[in-house]
């Protein structure tokens, strides 16, 4: 930690206090969203289907919403953006706690995902242009940063569970009207640098489509965001299924945000002083795909642990699903500052808020997708095919690795050539 620490220390201002920020946000944010599922189902007693629109409802008007917010904080500034983000975040979470009728439920998961749509690409678009040449290094102690708020936020509202859940969205909307406050008195204005540009946000929009490799890199890039949310979806299914306990969830949480937190500042400047952007990037894709042979492997073979029998019994039985979320850990960790660094670079100094926003609903639309496609190979399974999904994860990290290496190859992502080494 005394590398990260001397690294975040290197940096201005403004990029330290975008980092904060960061750690704020996912606090406030994972101090209540774990929870949200069940005060709906068990404290106001709403059905299933309607828990699943209002957080549905939350992750469409974010993922939807991102271009837009992108868009905007490139036209009329990143601080405005970050400022109404999180305003409005502070009322959605607020009315989660205070109101109990689903049309005020739906109203207040919307206004949450809208918040994230605008403060995300803003802070983003942010981080890159105040970081200058040192992109890769800022996004790597970004994620430190995003690691560590993922890891703190649950415990708190764990503890604040014990009292109320209304007591955890009032603290969670206070923390994010604190941010607020600060971040307005001590974050410089940066940014709106298309607010003198003529033409429409649809004209942007279209430029970006026109840029056929970012285009064809968004594309490619899809299956990633498929295989890192295995952590929240199939991973945690499959420890269920072995263990038929919780036990083997946390832990996974905890050994993936440990592991980014203490070793992503290192292991990203290991890989600039030796590799290419580019080969981060493909490399880090392929261990993506690789990290899942574990539990291919592992669950084609004839043998069901009675995980109650024995501690050892539980160890070998989380074992394989504890080794593959390493590995995909450490796969994020190497393609994450260089992923963010190329997209960047593709948007330029007057468009890399529109250029992040069109990323991030590409990418969640591909989550989507993904999700459905992953739950549907897990259901249909069954005890005869148990690995047939962690072999098409497989599969899926290989086809990502060689789509990107296929597009460094045809030239359009010649400005990341060369070795980003230090001096």
């Amino acid at each position: 930690m005394k590398t990260t620490a001397a690294q975040i220390r290197s940096f201005n201002r403004p990029v330290q206090l975008l980092l904060v920020n960061q750690l704020t946000i996912n606090i406030g944010f994972y101090m209540l969203m774990p929870y949200l599922a069940n005060h709906l189902s068990g404290d106001l007693g709403l059905a299933v289907w309607l828990v699943g629109l209002i957080l549905g409802v939350r992750n469409l008007s974010q993922q939807g919403m991102f271009l837009i917010g992108g868009s905007l904080a490139d036209r009329i500034g990143y601080k405005p953006m970050i400022l109404t983000g999180l305003a409005l975040r502070t009322i959605g979470f607020a009315m989660l706690g205070l109101v109990d009728s689903v049309p005020m439920l739906i109203v207040a998961s919307a206004l949450t995902g809208l918040a994230g749509a605008f403060f995300n690409p803003a802070a983003r678009a942010y981080l890159a242009e105040e970081s200058g040449e040192r992109k890769v290094e800022a996004f790597a102690a970004f994620n430190v940063f995003y690691q560590m708020g993922i890891l703190i936020g649950p415990l708190i509202g764990l503890l604040l569970q014990g009292l109320a859940f209304r007591v955890t969205c009032l603290v969670a909307a206070a923390l994010f009207a604190v941010l607020a406050a600060a971040q307005a008195r001590a974050l410089p204005a940066r940014g709106g640098a298309r607010r003198e540009a003529g033409g429409t946000m649809f004209g942007d929009w279209r430029q970006v489509v026109a840029n056929k490799g970012f285009l064809l890199f968004s594309l490619a890039m899809i299956g990633s965001y498929v295989l890192n949310f295995q952590i929240y979806l199939g991973l945690p299914i499959e420890i269920r299924r072995l263990t038929s306990g919780e036990l083997g969830v946390t832990l996974l949480f905890v050994l993936s945000g440990a592991l980014a937190m203490f070793g992503q500042v290192h292991l990203t400047e290991w890989m600039r002083s030796r590799w290419s952007a580019q080969q981060a990037i493909v490399r880090g894709l392929a261990l993506m795909g690789v990290s899942f042979l574990p539990l291919a492997i592992t669950t084609s073979l004839p043998w069901n642990p009675a995980v109650d029998a024995s501690p050892v019994t539980y160890a070998l039985a989380l074992t394989p699903v504890l080794v593959t979320t390493a590995l995909l850990t450490i796969a994020t960790m190497m393609v994450h500052p260089f992923e963010m660094a190329t997209i960047a670079m593709f948007g330029g100094d007057r468009m890399v808020g529109t250029y992040y926003g069109f990323y991030s609903t590409v990418s969640g639309v591909g989550i989507a997708a993904g999700n459905v496609l992953t739950g549907a190979a897990l259901d249909a399974g069954g005890d005869s095919a148990q690995s047939l999904p962690w072999w098409g994860l497989v599969a899926l990290g290989g086809a990502c690795a060689v789509g990107v290496r296929a597009l460094a190859r045809s030239g359009r992502m010649n400005a990341l050539a060369a070795p980003s080494v230090k001096a």
